[in-house]
């Protein structure tokens, strides 16, 4: 059997043959790869696919430095590349806090709805101001619905700096209620 790096000089010098070898040995591990990036199978043939075409023409490019490693970035890349796609309708919208539906709201009286409504008005009010590192943060989280990753992405900083400036927004918005609370006995 061929080691990969001469079947990719046995493909470059035309013959196709090799290039089936390759994509035999190759298939199940880039599907692999797909599958666990997408978590659907139909889309992840269509990578798979996707990645072998562009094995195909990037070739002339390998760098003889792992076969193996070089197909498996292919592969992850095109996965993302599609998730990222995906993700591209949701990332833009915006959901206000009025448009949630609430569970069984039609079992509230008026007053009960009133009340909620004031409470909403109340978080962002307080929410508009927090110092911006942290409202930034709680309208990506909670009005856009962004995980942690894509919001560390965006914002050039570590989740773990995420998890942080949530906490302590929240921690903040709790206290501003309190005082309002507070306030509104004396």
């Amino acid at each position: 059997m061929e080691p990969d790096e001469q079947l990719v000089k046995i493909v470059l010098s035309g013959n196709q043959d090799a290039f089936a070898e390759l994509v035999r040995r190759y298939e199940k591990l880039v599907f692999a790869i797909c599958f666990n990036i997408t978590g659907h199978r139909q889309e992840a043939e269509n990578l798979a696919q996707e990645t072998f075409i562009q094995v195909y023409r990037s070739l002339s490019r390998y760098e003889y430095k792992g076969f193996k490693t070089w197909i498996g970035r292919i592969a992850t890349n095109k996965s993302i590349d599609w998730k990222r796609k995906k993700n591209t309708g949701l990332e833009n919208k915006v959901v206000y806090l009025d448009d949630i539906p609430e569970v069984g709201s039609e079992n509230f009286n008026i007053q009960d709805q009133l009340l909620r409504k004031e409470s909403r008005e109340k978080v962002r009010k307080i929410c508009k101001n927090l110092p911006q590192k942290y409202s930034v943060i709680i309208k990506k989280f909670y009005m856009q619905s962004k995980t942690y990753s894509q919001i560390s992405e965006e914002e050039g900083i570590s989740v773990r700096t995420v998890e942080t400036r949530l906490y302590r927004a929240r921690q903040e918005i709790r206290r501003k209620l309190e005082e309002e609370s507070y306030d509104s006995f004396e």
